[in-house]
């Protein structure tokens, strides 16, 4: 751009593009000589490339500062990484989509306060957590956008007096837009802290999930297995199988959540423009990325291997008394207004709880001392498969819901 403008020698610049193309090989292959001496990257990376080409060395700083620089290099680092982010996300919400596929008939007890309430299909249980993930998909792609705007061309604060393009250097390094205000361009770092939020909210959804697997593979639970890789034994007991990776993910959760309170008490003193605090955004920016990276992976690969016990969650779901909603339901058809329908159900439960034994387990001649409306069909209205198999949310039964959503999802 330099030289296309005639701002430098067309000359040098191709000496320096050629010195700095060396120079990226001299880091590559590890063999670059960092200096303490040098103050930053940006010196050691000039002071390198005058001894590689000479007095042209010195024009490569031409109209910009380190401050529009360091600005446009995390935007570069960011947008590729949140790219990687978004990948990873869809691979995680694919593994989740699959595994419902293959569990589509498996039941489960629903929870409300870890309470047994209603039976569910395991895979709609999965694809809330897809949804989930969607949504944390879709705020890192529009974190993506902002990201992407360049900023360079900005100097230190005011601009240059060089009459540089800028439109032409965005082209070059593929950003749709330039910034509008050098000065909140070299002191912004929203695009950080907009990232830092998304990437919260998303631990939130992962320590859920990471949450929800530790208490499945529980004996208390049973639900579900964990593969073996992901797991450790105790040092002491031997019958122990510990779901470390999940726990790891739920525990990095408060790790992700300090990285954003940092990063928003840098940022929230700060007088325009560039403040040498800015420099504390590195740690919280850089862990960040790979802890993200990291935990989205890993919990993809976790529910590639998942081992679901069919028998103990439908074992679960037909306890608990979780179609009590469904004999409230069944006298409302008979013509029961609600309200007295779910204090008959309620006094059936406490029947049932005094007797041990299951709503569906009661002689007939039993219920229909609560009520003459109960016929021999209520059996069969109560099975968890009728259950779940009757629950309606969008137009259709639980099952068929299921069905067409992953046809959606192309599963």
């Amino acid at each position: 751009m330099l030289s296309r403008q005639r701002i430098i020698p067309a000359r040098d610049a191709q000496k320096i593009v050629r010195g700095l193309k060396a120079i990226r090989g001299e880091i590559e292959r590890g063999v670059f000589t960092f200096s303490s001496a040098d103050e930053d990257i940006h010196m050691n990376i000039e002071r390198r490339l005058t001894e590689k080409i000479g007095a042209a060395g010195g024009k490569l700083h031409t109209a910009r500062s380190r401050n529009d620089q360091v600005a446009l290099d995390m935007r570069l680092f960011l947008r590729d990484e949140v790219e990687l982010i978004i990948g990873g996300l869809g691979a995680l919400e694919r593994d989740l989509a699959r595994s419902a596929k293959r569990h589509i008939d498996v039941i489960m007890p629903g929870y409300t306060h870890l309470q047994r309430a209603q039976p569910v299909l395991f895979s709609h249980h999965l694809l809330a957590y897809y949804d989930m993930f969607e949504r944390d998909r879709e705020r890192f792609a529009g974190a993506l956008e902002r990201i992407n705007v360049m900023p360079l061309g900005s100097g230190a604060l005011a601009g240059t007096s060089f009459p540089i393009d800028r439109n032409y250097v965005a082209k070059l390094l593929g950003f749709p837009r330039v910034s509008k205000n050098s000065i909140d361009a070299v002191a912004d770092r929203d695009f950080i802290l907009e990232f830092l939020a998304a990437s919260a909210i998303l631990f939130v959804h992962l320590s859920r999930l990471a949450e929800e697997l530790v208490l499945w593979c529980s004996q208390e639970f049973g639900f579900v297995e964990l593969p073996d890789g992901y797991c450790t034994g105790s040092s002491m007991m031997p019958q122990k199988k510990n779901p470390d990776v999940p726990e790891l993910i739920r525990g990095k959760t408060g790790r992700v959540f300090g990285h954003l309170q940092a990063m928003l008490t840098i940022m929230k003193g700060l007088p325009l423009a560039y403040n040498r605090d800015l420099q504390e955004d590195k740690i919280p920016l850089f862990d960040t990325v790979d802890t993200v990276k990291a935990s989205v992976g890993i919990g993809a690969e976790i529910m590639r291997g998942l081992k679901v016990r069919k028998e103990r969650m439908m074992e679960a779901a037909r306890d608990g008394f979780m179609n009590a909603t469904d004999l409230a339901d069944y006298l409302v058809g008979r013509g029961l207004p609600f309200r007295p329908a779910h204090a008959l159900a309620g006094r059936i439960v406490r029947h049932c709880l005094a007797a041990g034994r299951r709503i569906e387990e009661l002689p007939l001649a039993d219920m229909r001392r609560f009520s003459p409306k109960i016929e021999r069909d209520v059996y069969r209205y109560l099975s968890a498969e009728s259950v779940v198999g009757r629950r309606r949310a969008l137009g259709g039964t639980a099952r068929a819901n299921v069905v067409r959503r992953l046809k959606e999802l192309e599963v």
